[in-house]
């Protein structure tokens, strides 16, 4: 069974990816994928590198083309940022379909205020890639776990952030109707704590 999480930027994606990973799931995130192509310097990299500084979504044909080369003879995989619109989405249930397999569909649901402060006090580790949060109480301003620089990412300054909102409204909230119509469709409020989302997912996931 493969998974896919919805939701704002900022809601939570990323860290409920990390627990259903522990369990078995091959996690593969369009935003590493395409951070790691920036990172090598690739044509590719310097393509999108300036679509996701200006806060807007990588072309469907280019995300496509990034993630099915990833997930290619793979099962169990856990959809993280992936998809974004109904384009992308009808891409993959074609995908899975000739793949011959199954698919369920989280949405992790909070409010623009929630998702904004989140992702607005967002540090990232240049070394490791560790992802801080300058509220915490345990942060000093290095990275917790190789003591590494810290930086925010273009697309997590409050205009940025205001504009990826903006974009997830107008192309990526046509998901939410699409997926609510097929079967395996779950919602999880996402406003509260990563230990009680985590909970809520694996109960309805069974697991």
């Amino acid at each position: 069974m493969n998974i896919i999480l919805l939701g704002y930027p900022g809601a939570g994606k990323g860290s409920e990816a990390e627990n259903l990973k522990k369990r078995g799931y091959y996690h593969v995130s369009t935003g590493d994928l395409i951070r790691e192509e920036i990172k090598k310097e690739s044509p590719l990299g310097k393509q999108v590198k300036d679509i996701i500084s200006k806060g807007n979504l990588v072309p469907d044909a280019l995300i496509a083309e990034i993630l099915f080369s990833a997930i290619k003879g793979k099962e169990q995989v856990l959809f993280d940022g992936f998809p974004r619109t109904l384009a992308q989405a009808e891409m993959l249930t074609k995908y899975l379909q000739n793949a011959g397999q199954a698919v369920k569909v989280i949405l992790l649901k909070t409010t623009e205020e929630i998702v904004l402060k989140r992702l607005t006090s967002r540090r990232l580790c240049k070394d490791c890639g560790h992802i801080e949060n300058i509220y915490s109480p345990s942060y000093t301003g290095k990275c917790s776990k190789c003591g590494g620089e810290l930086y925010t990412r273009p697309d997590d300054t409050l205009e940025s952030a205001k504009h990826r909102l903006e974009v997830f409204k107008k192309e990526t909230e046509p998901l939410l109707e699409y997926y609510s119509k097929q079967a395996g469709y779950i919602t999880v409020d996402a406003s509260r704590t990563i230990e009680e989302v985590s909970c809520t997912v694996k109960r309805a996931l069974e697991l």
